[in-house]
């Protein structure tokens, strides 16, 4: 087995297996989640094996329990194959009456659920792993840490070393772990690997309904063009039939977008709607985002040379991976990355908020000064909005930067460049 790269998700599950019975580790085909299971568990039961697949799945309908017997933590991997497993684990963690018993691991939500009679609650956890972070692949040096500004830090201090170029490549590989490491030629071939496999095999055994492949890579285009936008439903219909050609409906739409969140394809940020002075509207509008940048770009065919000669689309991609970040890094402090935009036009990229109540406001830029001095002054803007007498004060304020090559705090606003970043 080739070297294992650490994942942030490693302590999470460590965590969270002391305090339930089973932990389900969700999240798109190929981030790594059995293998960064395996490193946690004494037995395993892959599903999926095709020389035991047709046993495993008589004895999941006539005898479940004999399939979860082994040492603990004992990994089902990809379980929502046989879904009447899920009640079964919840049974034997019952009957156990202790804690990490059961990892179970899944690429897609089960479309069928009439099978699934408890939910769980009380005996098992969720965590959602995502491709690797920047701080996880290794761009990211890792010297400015979210939890450090979190607890007040305001020494901040780093050097980034990664070009606009190598931003570039670094958004078109993705953060897929067997693409690390590889030449570019290679890596890149993983991703486009990755969309094809969407395209003409997973959004389909998603929900059982086979889609024509040609017009799931025609959505998934224009889904790409609407990457960190608050784009809705009758827009995207617009944009596909004036972009594509090919009239679709709305029924349509909603089906493949189903589809995608299942096997964790696309990530939506929701909106953020903080205590106000003003009466400002706050738009509701989910924002629009791949669970990595490097699907969007598969699916408009786009090189790192295509995105160095379109700046713009560069930015909006740019912004997927720092919210791909984002949410790794919010994961391991129990945290959720949500987006803000008002009535106004006013917008903040990234609302990381915590449990306990503190949040953070960050605004992504891909590089230039003037786009950080816009960055600034808008976080401020919307720091002078909340009202604090009926929510805390942001615990910190951050731009985010693609080419930028120090961190340093300027007018109240940590400046942090992206391959300076970790949880």
């Amino acid at each position: 087995m080739e070297k294992y790269r650490p994942r942030i998700a490693d302590t999470l599950l460590k965590d969270r297996l002391e305090g339930k019975g089973a932990i389900l580790v969700e999240g798109a085909k190929w981030c790594g989640k059995t293998t960064t299971s395996l490193h946690q568990s004494a037995s395993v039961l892959y599903m999926q094996d095709p020389d035991a697949r047709e046993q495993n799945m008589r004895l999941a309908g006539v005898k479940p329990s004999a399939l979860l017997e082994g040492k603990v933590p004992r990994l089902i991997d990809e379980w929502q194959t046989a879904p009447q497993l899920w009640d079964a684990v919840r049974f034997e963690v019952d009957k156990r009456d202790a804690f990490g018993q059961f990892i179970l691991t899944g690429s897609v939500t089960p479309g069928d659920t009439s099978q699934i009679l408890h939910s769980g609650t009380g005996r098992i956890g969720r965590i959602r792993m995502r491709p690797m972070s920047l701080f996880e692949s290794g761009e990211s040096n890792g010297s400015v840490r979210l939890s450090s500004l979190f607890a007040g830090d305001s020494d901040v201090n780093g050097t980034c070393d990664i070009s606009l170029e190598e931003t570039a490549f670094l958004i078109c590989r993705g953060g897929w772990p067997k693409s690390i490491g590889c030449s570019r030629r290679v890596a890149l071939q993983q991703a486009a690997d990755y969309y094809d496999s969407v395209v003409y095999a997973d959004i389909s055994g998603a929900d059982g309904i086979r889609k024509d492949p040609e017009r799931v890579k025609r959505f998934m285009r224009s889904y790409a063009r609407a990457v960190a936008a608050q784009t809705k439903i009758p827009t995207l219909i617009e944009d596909i039939s004036a972009n594509e050609g090919i009239p679709i409906s709305e029924v349509t739409v909603h089906s493949y977008i189903d589809a995608l969140k299942k096997i964790f394809v696309i990530e939506d940020a929701p909106a953020w709607n903080p205590n106000l002075r003003s009466k400002t509207a706050v738009r509701t509008s989910d924002t629009r985002y791949y669970t990595d940048p490097s699907i969007g770009a598969a699916a408009l065919g786009l090189s790192p040379g295509d995105l160095i000669g379109d700046l713009r689309t560069m930015g909006l991609f740019f912004e997927n991976l720092c919210i791909r970040d984002l949410r790794v890094y919010a994961d391991a402090m129990g945290g959720t990355v949500y987006h803000y935009r008002d009535k106004n036009g006013l917008e903040c990229d990234a609302v990381i908020h915590l449990r306990d109540g503190s949040y953070g406001l960050a605004e992504i830029k891909l590089g230039g000064e003037s786009a950080v001095r816009e960055g600034i002054s808008t976080l401020n803007a919307l720091e002078s909005l909340i009202d604090t007498s009926k929510m805390k004060a942001p615990a910190f304020k951050m731009v985010i930067t693609g080419t930028g090559r120090y961190a340093y705090r300027d007018d109240g606003v940590f400046i942090v460049p992206a391959g300076c970043l970790r949880n």
